[in-house]
C-alpha cells in the first residue's frame, strides 16, 4: 500500500444557483519520502487538493487515504490531531510571528508537539545559525521562507505541503529552498508535497501530478530527478 493514496475524491462548491467542482474524482499515490509537485495553473483545483491533504478542508466524495488512515471520515478533533502530529505546512507568505526572533518561531513547535527538534539545530540546518536572534524584519525574503520551512520541519512532519514555497523569492533564493526541501525527501524520508504553477520545477521531483479542469491530467514518475542546480525556470 502506498503511503498517500486518494481515491476518487470530489470537492463542491455551491456558487449562488451554480455547483462549481474544485476538485473531480481526484486519484493518486504517492510512496513515503518522495518529493512530489503538483502541477497546473490557477483554478486547476491545487490548492483545495492541498487543503484536503493538509486536513484543513474535507472532501464531498471518496477517499483520503494517508499511512492507511481514511482522513476524509476524522471528526475535527482527529483531525487537528493530525494537521498537528503529522503535517508541516509552507507557504508562499511565510506567516512568522514579527515580535519573536527566528529561534522563537521555530520552538513554537516544541509547544505544539513532544518531541521537536532543536531550535537551533534546525536553523543550522537551513544555514541560518548565525541568524537566530533576528526578527523577521532584520531577514531577508528568502531568509524569512527558510524559518518557516525550519519551523514546519522541526515538528518531525510525515508529510510536508508546500503552497509555492518560492513564489516570492527570487531566482537564486527559490534555488537554495528547492535544495532545502529536495534534501527533506532525501536524507530525513520526509514526504514532500510542492504545489506549484511553475512547470520548469517539474524534473526535480520524484513524481509529477498535473492538474487540468479540477481534474487529474496525467501522473508521471521520473527515475532519476534532476539536481536543483541543474534546473532553470
Amino acid at each position: 500500500m502506498a503511503f498517500i493514496e486518494v481515491k476518487k475524491s470530489s470537492k463542491f462548491y455551491q456558487m449562488g444557483d451554480t455547483v462549481i467542482a474544485a476538485n473531480k474524482e481526484i486519484s493518486f499515490e504517492i510512496e513515503k519520502g518522495e518529493l512530489v509537485i503538483i502541477l497546473g495553473s490557477s483554478g486547476a483545483g491545487k490548492s483545495t487538493l492541498l487543503n484536503i491533504l493538509g486536513g484543513m478542508d474535507t472532501n464531498d466524495e471518496g477517499q483520503v487515504l494517508i499511512d492507511g488512515v481514511d482522513i476524509a471520515q476524522l471528526s475535527s478533533k482527529e483531525l487537528t490531531n493530525y494537521r498537528r502530529d503529522d503535517v508541516g505546512f509552507v507557504f508562499q507568505f511565510y506567516n512568522l510571528v514579527a515580535n519573536l526572533t527566528a529561534k522563537e518561531n521555530v520552538e513554537l513547535a516544541a509547544e505544539i508537539v513532544k518531541d521537536a527538534m532543536d531550535a537551533e539545530a534546525i536553523l543550522e540546518q537551513v544555514g541560518l545559525g548565525h541568524r537566530l536572534h533576528n526578527f523577521p524584519a532584520q531577514l531577508s525574503g528568502g531568509e524569512q521562507q527558510r524559518v518557516s520551512i525550519a519551523r514546519a520541519v522541526a515538528k518531525r512532519p510525515k508529510i510536508l505541503l508546500c503552497d509555492e514555497p518560492t513564489g516570492a523569492l527570487d531566482y537564486q533564493t527559490g534555488k537554495q529552498v528547492l535544495q532545502i526541501l529536495q534534501n527533506m525527501a532525501r536524507k530525513q524520508g520526509t514526504t514532500v508535497i510542492i504545489v506549484t504553477h511553475n512547470s520548469s520545477l517539474a524534473p526535480i521531483a520524484d513524481r509529477v501530478i498535473r492538474l487540468r479542469d479540477a481534474q487529474v491530467y496525467t501522473v508521471e514518475c521520473n527515475s532519476q530527478p534532476q539536481s536543483i542546480s541543474d534546473i532553470e525556470y
